[in-house]
């Protein structure tokens, strides 16, 4: 199984850190890691079963790239990553990836932050270099670094 783990120590309570990232994508998420790229109206995920991960660019074009799957409200979310490894849009659910991304409280009334990037297999073809870009420093080290900037009191 290919996968990609990570934790991060996030300064606010989980409640506020899940709201941050399943509520306000569009506040942190960076705009070069869009297919709109500057011209990006809206990143967003609907904080719900079956909600969609969804960008919205020019002329309110519009790509879904995900769908949660579980949450669990402050605590979990999972959602489809189906962005394939050439970084384009699979409507396939079957050849996508999955998120998982938990909020528990440290003792110090922070967030420790878990995301593990899992079945990267399912991508097919690249699926190695895929799980290796994502696990770099420009992959999800860079996304929660940005997470983590938002993340503030």
């Amino acid at each position: 199984m290919l996968f990609v783990n990570k934790k991060i120590t996030i300064p606010v309570s989980p409640p506020k850190a899940f709201e941050i990232f399943a509520h306000s994508l569009n506040e942190w998420w960076p705009k070069e890691y869009t297919w709109s790229g500057e011209k990006l109206k809206e990143i967003s995920i609907e904080p719900r079963k079956n909600g969609l991960c969804t960008e919205i660019g020019p002329h309110h074009f519009r790509c879904d790239w995900g769908r949660v799957t579980e949450i669990n409200e402050p605590e979990r979310i999972v959602f489809k990553w189906q962005i394939s490894p050439q970084r384009i849009p699979e409507p396939d659910p079957s050849k996508a990836s999955e998120v998982e991304v938990t909020f528990n409280r440290t003792e110090d009334s922070k967030t420790r932050l878990t995301l593990q990037h899992r079945d990267f297999e399912n991508h097919g073809e690249g699926a190695r270099e895929y799980r290796k870009a994502m696990d770099s420093e420009m992959g999800w080290e860079y996304l929660l670094e940005k997470f983590k900037t938002a993340c503030r009191d």
